[in-house]
């Protein structure tokens, strides 16, 4: 059997390029995308000279049409698809709903609720010729709580985790598994507005159970999990990983 192919959207840093990286490590062929070639390359050349296999394929997934060029390419490269994970996302406020305009809201419900839809469906049949496969959403613990600053956010990302299950149901007949993993606070560029408060931080830092911030690496171990055979009887589940802060009773 050839070595399995995945798709990972947003993987030119943080949380998606961690997940690049070690699925190159464990054996995956790698499509690196984001918005731009010139992001995704410098990626895709590092999992070449540790010995991967990667290939760079931008795009915009608020744009529809790239969406298939991105499954599209990605089966022309390897020759099929094992797996895709959604990870790019768009918060484009920090601050309460009532500043979020209709604008912005279309923006961040279309990237993060519609785009994974779409790209799932785009994926289905390729995943089936593979005997099944794997989609994984990355979700956030914003989407089970209620918060202040990135409620419209939230609300996005409670609607994914939804998607999930609906998304088990109707491809599961296909031999293809759902599922999401919900992250904490994680150090990365995507999350700088909430790494920037300190308040945050140290409310974060002092009230999680495990004491600190996520690394991305520690959410690519999830993805990674995923991803492969070890999460096989997995499907339409949310995986919440944040060192222990749900348990608390939420942020």
């Amino acid at each position: 059997m050839s070595q399995p192919v995945v798709v990972i959207t947003g993987s030119s840093r943080g949380i998606g390029r961690a997940g690049a990286e070690l699925l190159a490590a464990r054996g995956y062929r790698v499509v690196v995308s984001s918005r731009g070639a010139e992001s995704c390359e410098p990626v895709a050349e590092q999992i070449r000279a540790a010995g991967g296999e990667a290939c760079a394929i931008p795009c915009h997934i608020g744009h529809e049409t790239q969406l298939g060029g991105l499954i599209d390419g990605a089966v022309a490269a390897f020759g099929r698809l094992d797996a895709v994970v959604m990870n790019a996302a768009s918060n484009p406020v920090y601050g309460p709903s009532d500043q979020v305009d209709q604008q912005a809201f279309d923006v961040i419900m279309r990237n993060n609720v519609f785009s994974a839809m779409r790209l799932a469906h785009l994926a289905r049949p390729h995943l089936k010729a593979a005997g099944g496969g794997s989609v994984v959403l990355v979700s956030s613990i914003a989407g089970l709580f209620g918060n202040r600053m990135i409620g419209v956010y939230g609300m996005s990302k409670a609607a994914e985790n939804q998607l999930v299950r609906n998304l088990a149901l109707e491809l599961g007949g296909d031999g293809i598994r759902v599922n999401a993993v919900a992250p904490g606070l994680v150090k990365t560029d995507f999350a700088r507005a909430l790494l920037e408060d300190e308040r945050m931080v140290r409310y974060f830092e002092s009230t999680t159970p495990l004491r600190r911030l996520a690394e991305p690496e520690d959410i690519a171990r999830v993805i990674t999990f995923l991803c492969g055979p070890d999460s096989g009887w997995l499907s339409g589940q949310v995986i919440t990983a944040d060192g222990g802060l749900s348990v608390t009773g939420g942020f």
